[in-house]
């Protein structure tokens, strides 16, 4: 690998690679096979798929996959599927430094070592992603991405992590909707370092139209986690009908505003060499359908939460306060019970598993 990998503690793996899965039918994954085969042919890395599949599924999948791939079943039992995929991914590594990856997130040489690099001096980084091909879907889409990075960053598909301070906060809460969020409040509030690189950009493929679709309401449901972003875009519908009774050109001012805003976005931090300049053009379809969703994730709130996977998750993620505390409370209660402990003889090098904390 280009620019080769730091070794601690002789031969093996430098970085794990921790792929989540899941699949209903078989015939699904593409190019996915031939994805993971080029990563795992990088010098350093080992790759973790952690398929939570059917079985027949599963065992199609085992076929499919390249040899040397390691694949397995999760093994927790998380609300969120894709938590249950990577605490078990983070148990089974053997390497400090890990990548976490949807099945869509398509990766380069250069860009995974890109990652790495700011890694070695962050416990947490967060790349940007964007789309390799463009239907309208994936350019309606990116409008979101743009507004984000006008207005702070984007939640990517992928993030770099230091397996130790994951282990340190006793992994990250698994019945949760919006668990990038989850994981990243998590590193911060056992005291690691994120690392935001808004210029490092790594491809993704773009879902199905009709699984864009299905992902309006749940996506603007995410925002109970933000608060401030979530009032906002609850005034959203109330004030474009109000402005459009008043003054006939005011929807046009705010489509205006939206582009301009998505564009800030595109041209900050080389954003101009992946996203087309087309893309801010969709901002204000974004605006105007997220307007319309976030309602319809309110109704969803207090009918329980988001249906997932025959439950519902009521929680988007927890406020880094709440992670605080409650890392800080599990702390107390294991200092508490090693004062009633005889003092260890030895030093042992076992590492005990990684546990979702408790609701």
């Amino acid at each position: 690998m280009k620019g080769q990998l730091d070794r601690q503690g002789g031969p093996g793996p430098a970085v794990t690679y921790i792929l989540p899965l899941r699949r209903g039918r078989g015939g699904e994954l593409a190019d996915l096979p031939g994805y993971l085969g080029m990563v795992s042919s990088w010098e350093g890395v080992a790759v973790l798929v952690v398929d939570g599949s059917p079985p027949e599924v599963f065992a199609e999948h085992a076929r499919l996959l390249p040899p040397g791939i390691g694949h397995l079943r999760p093994g927790y039992a998380c609300l969120n599927g894709k938590v249950s995929g990577v605490l078990t991914g983070l148990d089974l590594a053997r390497t400090e430094l890990c990548v976490i990856a949807d099945d869509d997130v398509r990766y380069t040489e250069d860009s995974f070592t890109e990652l790495l690099r700011h890694l070695r001096t962050a416990d947490l980084v967060r790349p940007q992603n964007y789309f390799t091909q463009l239907p309208w879907h994936a350019r309606w889409d990116t409008a979101r991405t743009l507004l984000n990075r006008a207005l702070g960053a984007d939640y990517p598909g992928t993030l770099g992590v230091r397996r130790s301070i994951l282990r340190a906060s006793g992994g990250y809460d698994g019945d949760v909707l919006f668990e990038n969020l989850e994981l990243i409040r998590t590193v911060r509030a056992a005291g690691g370092t994120e690392l935001r690189v808004q210029d490092l950009f790594v491809a993704r493929k773009p879902c199905s139209a009709r699984h864009f679709w299905t992902q309006r309401v749940r996506q603007a449901y995410d925002d109970f986690a933000q608060p401030v972003r979530l009032a906002t875009e609850l005034l959203l519908l109330p004030v474009l009908a109000a402005g459009s009774l008043r003054r006939r050109g005011f929807p046009l001012a705010m489509a205006g505003l939206a582009v301009g805003l998505a564009e800030i976005g595109r041209r900050r931090s080389r954003g101009r060499e992946v996203f087309a300049p087309s893309s801010a053009l969709w901002a204000p379809a974004w605006v105007l359908e997220r307007s319309v969703a976030v309602w319809a994730a309110l109704a969803l709130r207090f009918a329980g939460g988001v249906p997932y996977a025959g439950r519902r998750l009521r929680t988007a993620a927890h406020s880094e306060r709440f992670l605080r505390r409650r890392l800080n409370d599990r702390r107390n209660e294991l200092s508490l019970a090693g004062a009633f402990r005889p003092a260890p003889q030895t030093v042992s090098t076992h590492t005990e598993p990684l546990r979702s904390l408790p609701q």
